[in-house]
């Protein structure tokens, strides 16, 4: 599968963005997809995961409550929406889908996007 992230931008802090990402291939739906995102000098960090199904969201506690991850597996299609957005939330945001295993928890992916830039500022 090949992942194209996009809809970063620069926001001021509590603003809202909704980050998008397109797959290709013909098995979307099987994937567990997820957003991680790195800032400077940082690791790259789990930010969200979506069941195949889209039914059962999973998120670190840094973004629980502010930010939404949904799918739409007609369209490919997988999104972030990051709401109340902090200074400390500015980084790269990657998506990620993997084909192997079912527990959201599990930060391992084997396919990645190219990140799209969230600059916060205060």
């Amino acid at each position: 599968v090949q992942l194209q992230a996009s809809g970063g931008g620069t926001v001021q802090a509590g603003g809202s963005l909704r980050l998008s990402c397109a797959a290709s291939g013909r098995t979307f739906s099987s994937y567990i997809m997820g957003w991680f995102r790195q800032a400077p000098g940082k690791e790259r960090e789990f930010v969200a995961a979506i069941s195949t199904s889209g039914a059962v969201p999973y998120y670190a506690d840094s973004v629980k409550g502010r930010f939404t991850i949904f799918r739409d597996n007609a369209r490919k299609m997988v999104y972030l929406q990051v709401s109340s957005l902090k200074p400390e939330d500015t980084a790269v945001y990657y998506c990620g889908a993997r084909d192997w295993g079912r527990i959201l928890t599990i930060t391992q992916y084997n396919y990645w996007g190219q990140g799209t830039q969230v600059t916060v500022s205060s």
